[in-house]
């Protein structure tokens, strides 16, 4: 991440490369949320003890937001000042979606 002072503030952004790395990252967390999943569906189908299988959800949820964290940084670091300077409604209009803001 590239940090720049620019006339009294600081601009913290990522490359491509780095924006690029950070998908890989998000990518890697939800393929082990997916194979946390498919034991998820073995342990109800075996009719295992329902805290494993609540555990085993819990950590298939934190994988997936973990991802999410990752992706949204990327996009407000990376994507995010394009997008506006190409169309600020739609923009604002995408965030408040991301952050469920809708009323």
């Amino acid at each position: 991440m590239l940090d720049l002072y620019l006339g009294g503030r600081y601009s913290i952004f990522m490359t491509d490369l780095e924006h690029h790395q950070n998908k890989q990252k998000a990518a890697i967390a939800v393929k082990k949320a997916a194979g946390t999943t498919t034991k998820i569906i073995n342990l109800i189908e075996k009719d295992e003890y329902c805290p494993n299988i609540i555990q085993q959800i819990d950590a298939a949820i934190g994988l997936l937001q973990a991802s999410k964290k990752t992706l949204l940084k990327g996009h407000l670091n990376h994507c995010l000042e394009d997008n506006l300077k190409k169309d600020k409604t739609n923009a604002i209009e995408e965030l408040i979606r991301i952050f469920d803001l809708k009323n």
